[in-house]
């Protein structure tokens, strides 16, 4: 174990006899939801740009019919305007789907690892890196209440 474990901040120190495989390992699975949050994200962006290039639509339609350009104003109309992204699907069911398939599981685990290893402690070995890297006494690198345990 790196250092003397009483030396961590209180909130962020890890359980009595953890080995430093185990703190990676949960580093590694932290890391993974963490981006796996970050793809939610961009899944939500598409959902919602997505639908707004949709009703944008509905200006190109306009403008083609003022332009005289009836027949392709009606096929964007009819071919385009509220199609399914995905066969049988609109975006807020992708979205729905990868939550419930995918990333609510994830979550799940996540914090049932986190329960079972570390007492439900989050960012453990983030933890670590800022006691390794920052330096005692210095302005910018305090640890806050959270950090030690208030």
């Amino acid at each position: 174990m790196d250092g003397d474990a009483r030396d961590w901040p209180a909130g962020h120190r890890r359980p009595e006899g953890m080995s430093d495989e185990t703190l990676a390992a949960l580093g590694a699975l932290s890391e993974a939801l963490e981006k796996t949050i970050r793809a939610r994200g961009h899944l939500y962006s598409f959902h919602q740009l997505t639908g707004e290039a949709d009703f944008g639509l509905d200006e190109a339609v306009e403008a083609l019919r003022k332009a005289g350009h009836e027949e392709l104003a009606d096929r964007i109309d009819s071919e385009l305007i509220g199609r399914n992204v995905l066969p049988g699907r609109w975006t807020f069911k992708v979205v729905e789907d990868y939550d419930d398939q995918y990333y609510e599981p994830f979550v799940a685990l996540e914090r049932e690892a986190r329960q079972q290893l570390a007492g439900g402690k989050r960012h453990l070995h983030e933890a670590q890196l800022k006691r390794k890297r920052a330096t005692p006494g210095r302005s910018g690198h305090e640890m806050d209440a959270g950090e030690l345990g208030g």
